[in-house]
């Protein structure tokens, strides 16, 4: 692809500061204005997928403030009642805050009935909310006292009723994501969407699967370091192990990214069908294939590259913890408790 937002995506990455703060980075790609993904489900996901992967490769905290950016913009125009564009003028940077953890829920004012945007009032904390310091604006999952939610609703991190505490954020690996804590204390919001809308939409899923493809470019990077210390050996016989290492990551390689193609073709065929099964199916292949990357890369190159080669060490801590946005086993049994439902899972080879 000669043209286009891939096309400009990897100009600009290639033309980034390696040394430059990486809110700078991040706003080159969000504020340049041929960098505009394709909505997902409308025909295009697998490009949307293919941009996220470029930028994975390149840097996954950069990737992940960027996808956040980029899924909010997707939940703006699907919960957005026709007002997407008023909320996301040029100078808007987004984030996506959902994580719910103990002691980290933000709550809000009573929104009544109905599901058009009301004005709110927020009060508590929220973890892991990544970009706290670089983005201006965030969709926020919130509840009402009596338990009901969650709610999302919208707020502009530049008023005075929002504070960040980063004392919490220790990370190596994503350190520069800056994944912190944020307390609301009576902040103003609007909500977006009735209860539940947020997680309800068909596009919950469509954003989960499209996390998988910045998995699968981080695994695109440590394993194309492999792939020059096995091209660039002068005997391949004495570096047999780099060679079947290199193998094996080619398969899983493979493997997942054609599970990721037929995945975006799935999703662009039917749009608001439920796409739990084959998201997370593309999610944890990807969680497999980066882990299985990252051990194989590591045992045939040895401990040179995670002490002498700056960019390898820290894509590997990246990813490490990145990765673990899957909940793993738990995300295992759900596939198999909704497969259990269906009469006959599709496992023949179809056309």
């Amino acid at each position: 692809m000669s043209k286009g937002p891939l096309a400009t995506v990897r100009r600009v990455l290639a033309a980034l500061d390696p040394n430059s703060p990486l809110h700078e980075q991040f706003r080159s790609l969000v504020d340049n204005p041929a960098i505009v993904l394709p909505l997902p489900a409308l025909g295009r996901t697998l490009e949307r997928w293919q941009i996220l992967c470029e930028v994975a490769s390149h840097d996954l905290s950069l990737v992940k403030l960027f996808e956040g950016h980029t899924d909010a913009l997707a939940i703006l125009h699907e919960l957005g009642s026709g007002q997407a564009d008023e909320l996301t003028e040029t100078l808007n940077v987004w984030g996506v805050w959902a994580a719910e953890s103990p002691g980290g829920r933000v709550m809000l004012s009573a929104p009544g009935p109905g599901r058009d945007r009301l004005a709110v009032r927020l009060n508590g904390v929220k973890h892991w909310c990544s970009g706290a310091r670089s983005v201006t604006h965030a969709l926020v999952t919130t509840w009402l006292a009596d338990g009901r939610g969650p709610y999302l609703v919208t707020t502009d991190l530049r008023q005075p009723g929002v504070s960040v505490d980063a004392s919490a954020w220790q990370a190596i690996g994503m350190a520069d994501s800056g994944s912190m804590d944020v307390s609301f204390e009576d902040a103003h919001g609007e909500t977006l969407g009735g209860e539940g809308d947020y997680t309800a939409r068909p596009g919950f899923m469509h954003g989960g699967a499209g996390i998988a493809a910045c998995w699968f470019g981080g695994a695109v990077a440590l394993a194309s370091e492999l792939h020059r210390a096995v091209a660039g050996s002068p005997d391949l016989g004495k570096v047999a192990f780099r060679a079947a290492a290199l193998g094996k990551v080619d398969m899983a390689l493979n493997q997942t990214a054609a599970l990721l193609r037929e995945t975006a073709a799935w999703i662009d065929s039917a749009p608001h069908a439920d796409a739990f099964i084959p998201a997370l199916r593309a999610r944890q292949s990807a969680d497999n294939c980066a882990r299985l990357v990252m051990d194989e890369v590591g045992r045939a190159l040895g401990a040179t590259p995670f002490c002498r080669n700056r960019r390898f060490a820290r894509m590997a801590a990246d990813l490490a913890v990145y990765t673990r946005q899957s909940l793993a086993e738990r995300d295992f049994q759900l596939l198999g408790e909704r497969l259990s439902a269906e009469a006959a899972p599709a496992w023949q080879l179809q056309a």
